[in-house]
């Protein structure tokens, strides 16, 4: 599939290059929206225009609203009024709304100056809300239907006003007041029999919807839990705003994903993609950990100082440092993604932590003498016989091996309860993986290790 996307890209930019619009233009009108959002962003900047205007206007619409930030201002930017009118018009309202979130002010003025003033008003509700949560990612275009209407009618209104809404499947049917009373799907619509069955006959009324003040990613959770296509948003007083689709809520979980995996590894989440992120971007993602690790660091270095005669006595005691601090890490970053993992998927809360204590201290205790058992073997079949170091002893070896046993045991604990604990404090948990925990254990495997060699060898 992408060596087959790379073809066409390198023949639209042959015609490109050769001025074969008329030929151009039947290649784009069969492409996939996303897709041609992919082949403008690796484009120079002088051929997006003159690309865009070969679209169709209601597939340029859709292609816009699939592209970078960047492409779209650029684009915003080489459009004339009338141009920007026609691509605005054509948008969702969610759609609009993320656009005008992520543009300059003076590009965003004259967006809202295109918009209809129904567009305009729509889109100032949204952003009122509050970031990353339902109202700010719903869209206020869905089907509202009267619990006195009968089949035939919500058939027709379904006709008549689908067209502009973003889903038609699934209708939602309120007061006059707008208080959300139930939903009915077009099966259901289509499979009555009586077309003159009210819709109140056929509705579903026991609901799932979220609140406009509900968190985005809970948003997302639902529709996935349930497998909606979309989820009705009401505000305080019950009163239905709008619905969130699947499509938004995957991005919101992509979103959430990313970021996720960028806080497990010690960097400060951005909203740029990696191509698009300077070497100044991304070393201001990356420094304030790394030098918050490495003061953390200091802890270690504490540490060896303090058992500096245990060293001294038994030098052969530092070439197994790396091992214990590398495999305590290990086992804590385990656990604290394994938990991290169950807390994404709601399978976990604060008061199951004595249940996750006592499952990882069974599986640390069962990872510990099986790696404790295979690093005697090892050091005192490769290290003592085979490399011959006559420093290593019976009695190193057995402390390496309770110290490695500790050390994981006490990792995976801590790498489970961390997670637990941020989450508690309101903190993200994914802040609590690797790097934090790496740390925490480096310190805890040096005093183990030392406190085992400070009793057993002197």
């Amino acid at each position: 599939m992408v060596e087959r996307f790379e073809i066409v890209e390198k023949a639209i930019l042959k015609m490109l290059e050769d001025k074969k619009y008329a030929a151009l233009r039947d290649v784009l009108v069969v492409m996939n929206p996303s897709d041609i959002a992919v082949l403008f962003s690796g484009m120079e900047e002088k051929q997006i225009p003159l690309l865009f205007r070969l679209l169709p206007k209601e597939l340029a619409a859709e292609s816009f609203v699939e592209m970078e930030s960047e492409a779209q201002e650029l684009l915003i930017r080489s459009f004339s009024d009338n141009e920007l009118k026609e691509i605005v018009d054509e948008l969702y309202v969610d759609d609009a709304a993320d656009l005008v979130e992520e543009m300059p002010a003076n590009v965003v003025k004259r967006i809202l100056k295109q918009a209809d003033p129904e567009m305009r008003r729509s889109i100032n509700q949204i952003l009122r809300y509050p970031e990353y949560s339902a109202g700010s990612i719903m869209t206020t275009e869905y089907v509202s239907l009267r619990p006195n209407m009968t089949v035939e009618e919500a058939i027709l209104r379904i006709r008549r006003q689908g067209v502009d809404k973003e889903t038609i499947y699934t209708c939602y049917v309120t007061a006059s007041d707008r208080k959300l009373l139930g939903l009915v799907t077009v099966k259901d619509l289509l499979l009555t029999e009586n077309d003159e069955t009210p819709i109140r006959d056929i509705m579903l009324t026991n609901l799932i919807y979220a609140n406009t003040q509900t968190d985005q990613e809970d948003v997302a959770k639902m529709l996935t839990k349930y497998n909606f296509l979309a989820l009705p948003v009401v505000d305080g007083e019950g009163r239905m705003v709008g619905i969130v689709t699947f499509d938004d809520a995957m991005d919101v979980i992509e979103e959430e994903t990313t970021e996720d995996m960028e806080l497990m590894g010690g960097i400060i989440p951005s909203e740029k993609t990696y191509l698009r992120s300077t070497a100044w971007d991304l070393f201001k993602s990356r420094i304030p950990w790394l030098m918050l690790l490495m003061l953390s660091a200091t802890f270690t270095g504490l540490i060896i100082t303090s058992f500096e005669d245990a060293l001294a006595a038994q030098v052969a005691l530092t070439a197994f440092i790396p091992m214990l601090m590398g495999t305590g890490g290990n086992s804590g970053s385990q656990s604290s993604v394994t938990v991290i993992r169950a807390l994404s998927l709601d399978e976990l809360r604060f008061g199951d932590i004595g249940r996750v204590i006592w499952k990882e201290l069974r599986t640390a205790l069962l990872c510990g003498i099986a790696l404790a058992v295979a690093c005697f073997a090892k050091i005192w079949l490769v290290d003592r016989m085979l490399m011959g170091n006559e420093q290593i002893t019976w009695m190193i070896d057995l402390v390496v091996c309770l110290a490695l046993c500790v050390t994981v045991i006490i990792a995976k604990v801590v790498g489970s309860v961390l997670p637990l604990v941020a989450k508690v404090l309101g903190a993200d948990p994914a802040v609590m993986a690797s790097p934090f925990i790496t740390t925490i254990v480096d310190a805890v495997s040096l005093l183990v290790y030392f406190l085992f060699a400070r009793s057993l060898l002197l």
